[in-house]
Protein backbone atom coordinates (compact mmCIF):
# COMPACT_ATOMS: atom_id res chain seq x y z
CA UNK A 1 0.00 0.00 0.00
CA UNK A 2 2.95 2.30 0.65
CA UNK A 3 4.16 1.92 -2.94
CA UNK A 4 0.63 2.54 -4.28
CA UNK A 5 0.39 5.68 -2.16
CA UNK A 6 3.67 7.05 -3.52
CA UNK A 7 2.62 6.22 -7.09
CA UNK A 8 -0.76 7.91 -6.60
CA UNK A 9 0.95 10.92 -5.06
CA UNK A 10 3.22 11.30 -8.08
CA UNK A 11 0.47 10.80 -10.67
CA UNK A 12 -1.98 13.21 -9.02
CA UNK A 13 0.64 15.88 -8.32
CA UNK A 14 2.13 15.66 -11.80
CA UNK A 15 -1.25 15.78 -13.57
CA UNK A 16 -2.49 18.73 -11.53
CA UNK A 17 0.68 20.70 -12.26
CA UNK A 18 0.65 19.87 -15.99
CA UNK A 19 -3.09 20.54 -16.31
CA UNK A 20 -2.74 23.84 -14.45
CA UNK A 21 0.26 25.03 -16.47
CA UNK A 22 -1.37 24.18 -19.79
CA UNK A 23 -4.45 26.20 -18.85
CA UNK A 24 -2.32 28.97 -17.33
CA UNK A 25 -0.68 29.23 -20.76
CA UNK A 26 -4.13 30.28 -22.04
CA UNK A 27 -6.37 31.34 -19.14
CA UNK A 28 -8.65 33.34 -21.46
CA UNK A 29 -9.47 30.12 -23.33
CA UNK A 30 -10.36 28.40 -20.05
CA UNK A 31 -12.50 31.39 -19.07
CA UNK A 32 -14.50 30.87 -22.29
CA UNK A 33 -15.27 27.32 -21.10
CA UNK A 34 -16.40 28.57 -17.71
CA UNK A 35 -18.55 31.13 -19.50
CA UNK A 36 -20.24 28.24 -21.33
CA UNK A 37 -20.97 26.46 -18.06
CA UNK A 38 -22.44 29.61 -16.50
CA UNK A 39 -24.60 30.41 -19.53
CA UNK A 40 -28.38 30.12 -19.50
CA UNK A 41 -28.16 27.02 -21.69
CA UNK A 42 -26.19 25.08 -19.03
CA UNK A 43 -26.30 26.15 -15.35
CA UNK A 44 -28.13 29.44 -15.89
CA UNK A 45 -25.75 31.45 -13.68
CA UNK A 46 -25.16 34.55 -15.82
CA UNK A 47 -24.27 36.64 -12.75
CA UNK A 48 -20.95 34.74 -12.63
CA UNK A 49 -20.05 35.35 -16.28
CA UNK A 50 -18.35 38.73 -15.66
CA UNK A 51 -15.94 36.99 -13.29
CA UNK A 52 -14.94 34.01 -15.43
CA UNK A 53 -11.44 35.27 -16.24
CA UNK A 54 -10.58 35.93 -12.60
CA UNK A 55 -12.03 32.56 -11.61
CA UNK A 56 -10.13 30.83 -14.41
CA UNK A 57 -6.81 32.32 -13.28
CA UNK A 58 -7.52 31.39 -9.65
CA UNK A 59 -8.43 27.78 -10.50
CA UNK A 60 -5.43 27.08 -12.73
CA UNK A 61 -2.96 28.57 -10.25
CA UNK A 62 -4.69 26.56 -7.50
CA UNK A 63 -4.13 23.39 -9.53
CA UNK A 64 -0.40 24.07 -9.80
CA UNK A 65 -0.21 25.15 -6.15
CA UNK A 66 -1.88 21.97 -4.88
CA UNK A 67 0.19 19.77 -7.19
CA UNK A 68 3.40 21.29 -5.84
CA UNK A 69 2.21 20.89 -2.22
CA UNK A 70 1.37 17.23 -2.83
CA UNK A 71 4.71 16.40 -4.41
CA UNK A 72 6.49 18.17 -1.55
CA UNK A 73 4.33 16.34 0.99
CA UNK A 74 3.76 19.69 2.70
CA UNK A 75 0.51 20.62 4.51
CA UNK A 76 -0.93 17.26 3.53
CA UNK A 77 -4.34 17.53 5.22
CA UNK A 78 -5.10 20.89 3.66
CA UNK A 79 -3.73 19.67 0.31
CA UNK A 80 -5.68 16.40 0.20
CA UNK A 81 -8.99 17.96 1.22
CA UNK A 82 -8.51 20.74 -1.31
CA UNK A 83 -7.68 18.23 -4.05
CA UNK A 84 -10.70 16.14 -3.08
CA UNK A 85 -13.11 19.08 -3.21
CA UNK A 86 -11.66 20.32 -6.50
CA UNK A 87 -11.87 16.93 -8.22
CA UNK A 88 -15.45 16.43 -6.98
CA UNK A 89 -16.32 19.80 -8.49
CA UNK A 90 -14.62 18.95 -11.80
CA UNK A 91 -16.21 15.47 -11.84
CA UNK A 92 -19.63 17.02 -11.52
CA UNK A 93 -18.93 19.42 -14.39
CA UNK A 94 -17.58 16.72 -16.71
CA UNK A 95 -20.41 14.31 -15.88
CA UNK A 96 -22.99 17.00 -16.55
CA UNK A 97 -21.28 17.83 -19.85
CA UNK A 98 -21.15 14.20 -20.90
CA UNK A 99 -24.63 13.11 -19.80
CA UNK A 100 -26.51 16.15 -21.06
CA UNK A 101 -24.11 16.90 -23.95
CA UNK A 102 -24.01 20.57 -22.98
CA UNK A 103 -20.30 21.47 -23.20
CA UNK A 104 -18.54 19.23 -25.68
CA UNK A 105 -15.00 20.04 -24.47
CA UNK A 106 -14.33 20.76 -20.81
CA UNK A 107 -10.94 22.34 -21.55
CA UNK A 108 -9.17 20.18 -18.94
CA UNK A 109 -5.91 20.36 -20.89
CA UNK A 110 -6.73 23.45 -22.91
CA UNK A 111 -6.18 23.08 -26.64
CA UNK A 112 -3.13 20.86 -26.09
CA UNK A 113 -5.18 17.68 -25.63
CA UNK A 114 -8.81 17.38 -26.65
CA UNK A 115 -10.91 14.94 -24.63
CA UNK A 116 -14.51 13.95 -25.22
CA UNK A 117 -16.88 14.72 -22.33
CA UNK A 118 -16.96 11.06 -21.26
CA UNK A 119 -13.16 10.78 -21.48
CA UNK A 120 -12.89 13.85 -19.27
CA UNK A 121 -15.30 12.36 -16.75
CA UNK A 122 -13.48 9.00 -16.63
CA UNK A 123 -10.21 10.86 -16.15
CA UNK A 124 -11.68 12.76 -13.20
CA UNK A 125 -13.09 9.55 -11.69
CA UNK A 126 -9.64 7.94 -11.92
CA UNK A 127 -8.10 10.97 -10.19
CA UNK A 128 -10.82 10.85 -7.54
CA UNK A 129 -9.94 7.21 -6.79
CA UNK A 130 -6.24 8.08 -6.51
CA UNK A 131 -6.98 11.00 -4.19
CA UNK A 132 -9.14 8.77 -1.98
CA UNK A 133 -6.21 6.32 -1.78
CA UNK A 134 -4.02 9.21 -0.63
CA UNK A 135 -6.57 10.34 1.96
CA UNK A 136 -6.84 6.84 3.40
CA UNK A 137 -3.07 6.42 3.56
CA UNK A 138 -1.91 9.83 4.72
CA UNK A 139 0.56 8.29 7.12
CA UNK A 140 2.74 7.27 4.16
CA UNK A 141 2.93 10.84 2.84
CA UNK A 142 5.99 12.48 4.32
CA UNK A 143 7.65 15.78 3.35
CA UNK A 144 10.52 15.50 0.89
CA UNK A 145 12.16 18.52 2.51
CA UNK A 146 12.26 18.56 6.31
CA UNK A 147 12.55 22.32 6.92
CA UNK A 148 9.23 24.20 6.78
CA UNK A 149 11.01 27.40 5.72
CA UNK A 150 12.38 25.66 2.63
CA UNK A 151 8.95 24.29 1.75
CA UNK A 152 7.40 27.73 2.12
CA UNK A 153 10.12 29.18 -0.10
CA UNK A 154 9.52 26.57 -2.83
CA UNK A 155 5.77 27.15 -2.77
CA UNK A 156 6.28 30.93 -2.84
CA UNK A 157 8.61 30.65 -5.84
CA UNK A 158 6.05 28.47 -7.64
CA UNK A 159 3.30 31.02 -7.00
CA UNK A 160 5.48 33.92 -8.12
CA UNK A 161 6.39 32.11 -11.35
CA UNK A 162 2.71 31.34 -11.96
CA UNK A 163 1.87 35.01 -11.40
CA UNK A 164 4.55 36.11 -13.88
CA UNK A 165 3.35 33.59 -16.44
CA UNK A 166 -0.28 34.62 -16.00
CA UNK A 167 0.54 38.31 -16.36
CA UNK A 168 2.59 37.66 -19.50
CA UNK A 169 0.01 35.56 -21.37
CA UNK A 170 -2.83 37.90 -20.46
CA UNK A 171 -0.99 40.97 -21.72
CA UNK A 172 0.79 39.44 -24.69
CA UNK A 173 0.40 35.95 -26.19
CA UNK A 174 0.48 32.36 -24.90
CA UNK A 175 3.99 30.92 -24.65
CA UNK A 176 2.89 27.94 -26.73
CA UNK A 177 0.01 28.15 -29.20
CA UNK A 178 -1.87 24.83 -29.39
CA UNK A 179 -4.75 26.19 -31.46
CA UNK A 180 -5.61 25.42 -35.08
CA UNK A 181 -4.65 28.98 -36.09
CA UNK A 182 -1.08 29.03 -34.79
CA UNK A 183 1.70 30.79 -36.70
CA UNK A 184 2.71 28.76 -39.75
CA UNK A 185 -0.80 27.44 -40.41
CA UNK A 186 -2.24 27.73 -43.89
CA UNK A 187 -5.95 28.31 -43.36
CA UNK A 188 -7.04 26.85 -46.71
CA UNK A 189 -5.07 23.64 -46.12
CA UNK A 190 -6.46 23.46 -42.60
CA UNK A 191 -9.97 23.41 -44.08
CA UNK A 192 -9.30 20.54 -46.50
CA UNK A 193 -10.96 17.15 -46.00
CA UNK A 194 -8.71 14.24 -47.12
CA UNK A 195 -10.05 11.98 -49.82
CA UNK A 196 -11.78 8.96 -48.32
CA UNK A 197 -12.14 10.56 -44.89
CA UNK A 198 -15.07 9.10 -42.89
CA UNK A 199 -18.29 11.06 -43.11
CA UNK A 200 -20.53 11.90 -40.17
CA UNK A 201 -23.62 9.72 -39.84
CA UNK A 202 -26.98 11.10 -38.80
CA UNK A 203 -30.43 9.82 -37.95
CA UNK A 204 -33.00 12.08 -39.54
CA UNK A 205 -36.31 12.35 -37.70
CA UNK A 206 -39.36 13.87 -39.39
CA UNK A 207 -42.29 15.06 -37.32
CA UNK A 208 -45.76 15.23 -38.86
CA UNK A 209 -49.19 16.00 -37.46
CA UNK A 210 -51.43 13.04 -38.22
CA UNK A 211 -55.10 13.22 -37.24
CA UNK A 212 -54.35 16.03 -34.82
CA UNK A 213 -51.46 14.25 -33.08
CA UNK A 214 -47.72 14.65 -33.70
CA UNK A 215 -45.92 11.53 -34.91
CA UNK A 216 -42.25 10.92 -35.71
CA UNK A 217 -40.84 9.03 -38.69
CA UNK A 218 -37.31 7.92 -39.53
CA UNK A 219 -35.89 8.02 -43.06
CA UNK A 220 -36.91 4.37 -43.53
CA UNK A 221 -40.45 5.15 -42.47
CA UNK A 222 -40.97 8.36 -44.41
CA UNK A 223 -42.78 6.53 -47.20
CA UNK A 224 -45.44 5.53 -44.64
CA UNK A 225 -46.50 9.10 -43.89
CA UNK A 226 -50.24 9.19 -44.64
CA UNK A 227 -51.55 11.52 -47.30
CA UNK A 228 -52.66 14.87 -45.92
CA UNK A 229 -50.32 14.75 -42.90
CA UNK A 230 -48.96 18.16 -41.92
CA UNK A 231 -45.16 18.52 -41.83
CA UNK A 232 -43.91 19.95 -38.51
CA UNK A 233 -40.14 19.63 -38.37
CA UNK A 234 -36.98 17.82 -39.48
CA UNK A 235 -34.22 16.99 -36.98
CA UNK A 236 -30.76 15.56 -37.60
CA UNK A 237 -29.26 13.54 -34.74
CA UNK A 238 -25.53 12.82 -34.90
CA UNK A 239 -24.88 9.09 -34.59
CA UNK A 240 -21.21 8.90 -35.53
CA UNK A 241 -18.79 11.81 -35.88
CA UNK A 242 -16.85 11.77 -39.12
CA UNK A 243 -13.59 13.51 -39.94
CA UNK A 244 -13.60 17.19 -39.04
CA UNK A 245 -10.75 19.33 -40.41
CA UNK A 246 -8.80 21.41 -37.88
CA UNK A 247 -10.31 24.56 -39.39
CA UNK A 248 -13.98 24.07 -40.23
CA UNK A 249 -15.78 27.24 -39.23
CA UNK A 250 -13.80 30.09 -40.79
CA UNK A 251 -15.44 32.55 -43.17
CA UNK A 252 -15.11 36.23 -44.13
CA UNK A 253 -18.60 37.59 -44.77
CA UNK A 254 -19.96 40.99 -45.69
CA UNK A 255 -23.42 41.86 -47.01
CA UNK A 256 -24.25 38.17 -47.45
CA UNK A 257 -21.17 37.36 -49.55
CA UNK A 258 -18.21 35.22 -48.45
CA UNK A 259 -14.83 36.72 -49.39
CA UNK A 260 -12.68 33.92 -48.03
CA UNK A 261 -11.27 32.89 -51.42
CA UNK A 262 -10.32 36.47 -52.28
CA UNK A 263 -8.58 37.34 -49.04
CA UNK A 264 -6.78 34.03 -48.58
CA UNK A 265 -5.13 34.59 -51.97
CA UNK A 266 -3.80 37.98 -50.90
CA UNK A 267 0.04 38.01 -50.84
CA UNK A 268 -0.02 40.51 -47.96
CA UNK A 269 -2.98 40.72 -45.58
CA UNK A 270 -3.37 42.27 -42.14
CA UNK A 271 -6.42 41.12 -40.22
CA UNK A 272 -7.59 42.86 -37.05
CA UNK A 273 -9.52 40.36 -34.93
CA UNK A 274 -12.06 41.79 -32.48
CA UNK A 275 -14.65 39.15 -31.67
CA UNK A 276 -16.76 41.63 -29.70
CA UNK A 277 -16.24 45.33 -30.44
CA UNK A 278 -18.32 46.36 -27.44
CA UNK A 279 -15.93 44.49 -25.15
CA UNK A 280 -12.77 45.42 -27.07
CA UNK A 281 -10.09 47.24 -25.14
CA UNK A 282 -10.33 50.97 -25.81
CA UNK A 283 -6.55 51.43 -25.94
CA UNK A 284 -6.32 48.53 -28.36
CA UNK A 285 -8.91 50.01 -30.74
CA UNK A 286 -7.07 53.33 -30.71
CA UNK A 287 -3.93 51.64 -32.04
CA UNK A 288 -5.51 49.94 -35.06
CA UNK A 289 -5.54 52.87 -37.48
CA UNK A 290 -1.81 53.47 -37.02
CA UNK A 291 -1.05 49.84 -37.84
CA UNK A 292 -3.47 49.96 -40.78
CA UNK A 293 -1.83 53.03 -42.33
CA UNK A 294 1.64 51.57 -41.87
CA UNK A 295 0.49 48.29 -43.46
CA UNK A 296 -1.21 49.98 -46.43
CA UNK A 297 1.95 51.98 -47.10
CA UNK A 298 3.77 48.69 -47.51
CA UNK A 299 1.16 47.24 -49.87
CA UNK A 300 -0.94 45.22 -47.41
CA UNK A 301 -4.66 44.68 -47.69
CA UNK A 302 -6.20 45.53 -44.30
CA UNK A 303 -9.51 44.24 -42.92
CA UNK A 304 -11.24 43.88 -39.57
CA UNK A 305 -12.93 40.68 -38.39
CA UNK A 306 -15.73 40.73 -35.82
CA UNK A 307 -18.92 38.99 -34.73
CA UNK A 308 -20.49 42.31 -33.72
CA UNK A 309 -23.60 43.64 -35.44
CA UNK A 310 -23.58 46.34 -38.13
CA UNK A 311 -24.99 48.81 -35.63
CA UNK A 312 -22.10 48.23 -33.26
CA UNK A 313 -19.60 48.48 -36.13
CA UNK A 314 -21.11 51.81 -37.21
CA UNK A 315 -20.99 53.12 -33.63
CA UNK A 316 -17.32 52.21 -33.26
CA UNK A 317 -16.52 53.58 -36.71
CA UNK A 318 -18.02 56.93 -35.83
CA UNK A 319 -15.92 57.04 -32.66
CA UNK A 320 -12.56 55.74 -33.94
CA UNK A 321 -12.85 56.56 -37.69
CA UNK A 322 -11.41 53.23 -38.81
CA UNK A 323 -9.67 53.33 -42.18
CA UNK A 324 -10.56 49.72 -43.00
CA UNK A 325 -13.74 47.68 -43.36
CA UNK A 326 -15.02 45.10 -40.89
CA UNK A 327 -16.14 41.67 -42.06
CA UNK A 328 -18.21 39.15 -40.12
CA UNK A 329 -17.10 35.80 -38.70
CA UNK A 330 -18.41 33.60 -35.89
CA UNK A 331 -17.34 34.77 -32.41
CA UNK A 332 -16.12 31.32 -31.35
CA UNK A 333 -13.88 31.13 -34.41
CA UNK A 334 -12.44 34.58 -33.77
CA UNK A 335 -11.79 33.70 -30.11
CA UNK A 336 -9.92 30.63 -31.32
CA UNK A 337 -7.79 32.63 -33.75
CA UNK A 338 -6.64 34.99 -31.03
CA UNK A 339 -7.68 35.66 -27.45
CA UNK A 340 -6.79 39.36 -27.34
CA UNK A 341 -9.66 41.67 -28.23
CA UNK A 342 -8.44 43.25 -30.50
CA UNK A 343 -5.42 41.48 -31.92
CA UNK A 344 -3.38 41.63 -35.14
CA UNK A 345 -2.89 38.70 -37.51
CA UNK A 346 -0.60 38.90 -40.56
CA UNK A 347 -1.11 36.47 -43.46
CA UNK A 348 0.66 35.69 -46.71
CA UNK A 349 -1.40 33.74 -49.25
CA UNK A 350 -3.57 32.40 -46.44
CA UNK A 351 -0.66 31.38 -44.20
CA UNK A 352 -0.47 32.99 -40.76
CA UNK A 353 3.01 34.47 -40.44
CA UNK A 354 2.54 36.60 -37.31
CA UNK A 355 0.08 37.17 -34.47
CA UNK A 356 0.31 39.99 -31.96
CA UNK A 357 -1.63 41.19 -28.93
CA UNK A 358 -2.73 44.83 -29.24
CA UNK A 359 -0.15 45.66 -26.58
CA UNK A 360 2.46 44.76 -29.20
CA UNK A 361 0.81 46.66 -32.05
CA UNK A 362 3.96 48.74 -32.64
CA UNK A 363 6.05 45.55 -32.99
CA UNK A 364 4.12 44.01 -35.90
CA UNK A 365 6.56 43.00 -38.65
CA UNK A 366 5.47 44.43 -42.01
CA UNK A 367 7.73 43.65 -44.97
Amino acid sequence: MKALTHLSRFIVGFLFIISGLIKLNDPVGFSFKLDEYFSEAVFNMPFLQPYTLGLAVFLVIAEVFLGVLLLLGFKKKFTLWSLFLMIVFFSFLTFYSAYFNKVTDCGCFGDALKLTPWQSFYKDVALLVLILILMLNQKHIRPIVKKDSTNYAIVAIALILCGIMGYSVLNYLPFVDFRAYKVGTNIKKGMEVPEGAPQSKYNIIFTYKVNGAEKQYTMDEIANVPEGAEFISREEILVEQGYEPPIHDFFIEKDGANYIEDFLEEPKLVMFVAYDLEKSDVEGLKKLNAVAEKAKAKGYKVIGMTASSNNVIETKNSKYHFTFDFYFCDATTLKTIERANPSIVVLEYGTIVEKEHWNNADKVTLK
